[in-house]
């Protein structure tokens, strides 16, 4: 490997620049550290190929053959001892590479379960569902936290919840938003948005949350941080996604409190994202429906860089895999990583489905803060679509009571109050 790098970059010389030095230093300076050209049939002049082709392969080589018999025994010796070298330089190479290699690999283990307590890690073991094996489908959870100076929730809150179908026996995936603004019920603290869950019990609190509204078993989760989030897209080299429509918001680049910052403006159409544009491309919620339109626009940004991701080589895995530990939080380790990808190598392209939670609208505020609603009775039937393999997308919330006698698609939130809610039977 160094040889070829070495030969890439100029640093060994050509055989015409060899035998050129060989003339220039005479034969009365020649040394073993000088350049000269090994002899290559067809390469010499007419009469040494001619006389070389006419020996047989086994008498080029024979030990009859009066060259070979006057220089064998220095060969041999010399033979043995490079021999012998090469293994010696290989077996410290091996064991050294492989300490390296082990070092680096627990290295980004302790970044990918970041700086969490025990107790956090427990918590999060807790409501994790038993582990499958990676040829298995399963569920797993993706949060993103979004910490920014000058925002007053700083974090406290999951501004995306996403549950993902990994389905690897039929080499697809569904991707299923959560709008941060749906109505829960949460132990302990009663009517909530669901992106509170996460201020209030942290990652495991979102991750039970989202299994009892889905009402699916979430084996894996992972918390991305969108601040660091820049250093993955970059790490891929960027993303194509379609931008729907034009993205010019200062709340989104954080020019908004920071004036002197970068504008960063996305236009309509398809567009190669590097990680700056991808921040303000998931963060933005600048679109007359807010958040739905967001949650639609890092389904797509998470597909992006799947499909971006499995496309790489295998040996480039260990590069991203690094720059993701510094964005993600997540109980799978390097080695679960490579292996889940691999299932997916080799098996054409990847189906991958995107949809939002069948949600319905409040035109009223309860307590103050507007809401939306879940659809029980169609998140049942999408779950149960995803797991067939069916597109999920086309399943919206049409069906089932809400609080306080709201039908879901009437439109409109009748009598009832805030604390009908949990003599409803409406499951959140």
């Amino acid at each position: 490997m160094r040889s070829a790098k070495a030969a890439q970059s100029g640093r060994i010389a050509s055989r015409g620049t060899a035998e050129q030095f060989s003339r220039d230093r005479g034969p009365q300076q020649a040394s073993p550290s000088a350049y000269r050209s090994a002899y290559t049939p067809g390469s010499q002049g007419r009469s040494a190929n001619t006389a070389y082709s006419r020996q047989s392969a086994a008498s080029q080589y024979s030990r009859n053959n009066p060259q070979y018999s006057r220089n064998a025994n220095r060969r041999m010796s010399r033979g043995k001892k490079v021999a012998i070298g090469v293994l010696a330089a290989v077996l410290v190479a091996v064991v050294g590479c492989g300490t390296a290699f082990a070092l680096y690999v627990n290295s980004i283990n302790s970044e990918l379960i970041g700086d969490m307590t025990s107790e956090e890690m427990q918590a999060i073991q807790d409501v994790l569902a038993p582990k499958k094996s990676f040829d298995e489908p399963f569920y797993m959870m993706l949060v993103g936290s979004d910490e920014r100076a000058g925002s007053d929730e700083a974090g406290a809150r999951s501004d995306t919840n996403i549950v993902v179908y990994v389905d690897p026996t039929r080499n697809q995936a569904s991707i299923v938003s959560i709008p941060r603004d749906t109505m829960i019920d949460i132990d302990n603290v009663g009517i909530s948005k669901f992106n509170a869950a996460y201020n209030y019990g942290g990652v495991s609190s979102t991750i039970r949350e989202a299994s009892q509204l889905l009402g699916v078993d979430i084996s894996h989760y992972a918390e991305v941080n969108f601040e660091n989030m820049v250093q993955l897209v970059d790490a891929v080299g960027g993303v194509d996604v379609e931008v729907t429509e034009r993205i010019d918001d200062t709340d989104a680049d954080n020019t908004t409190d920071n004036p002197n910052g970068k504008r960063i403006i996305i236009e309509e159409g398809l567009q190669h994202l590097d990680g700056e544009q991808a921040l303000v491309f998931a963060r933005s919620r600048a679109f007359v429906d807010g958040d739905f339109t967001r949650t639609a626009n890092q389904r797509k940004l998470i597909m992006a860089l799947v499909n971006k991701v499995l496309d790489m080589p295998v040996t480039e895995l260990p590069g991203v895999i690094q720059g993701a530990a510094k964005c993600v939080t997540t109980d799978l380790s390097v080695t679960d990583i490579v292996a889940l990808a691999e299932q997916f190598k080799g098996k054409g392209d990847l189906t991958v489905y995107s949809a939002m939670a069948p949600t319905v609208f409040m035109d009223q505020l309860v307590n103050g803060q507007s809401f939306v609603l879940n659809d029980p009775t169609a998140t049942k039937q999408m779950m149960k679509t995803i797991e067939e393999g069916g597109d999920p997308s086309t399943i919206v919330g049409v069906s089932g009571v809400g609080p306080g006698g709201y039908t879901s698609g009437s439109g409109y939130y009748s009598e009832g109050s805030y604390d009908d809610y949990s003599d409803t039977g409406y499951a959140a």
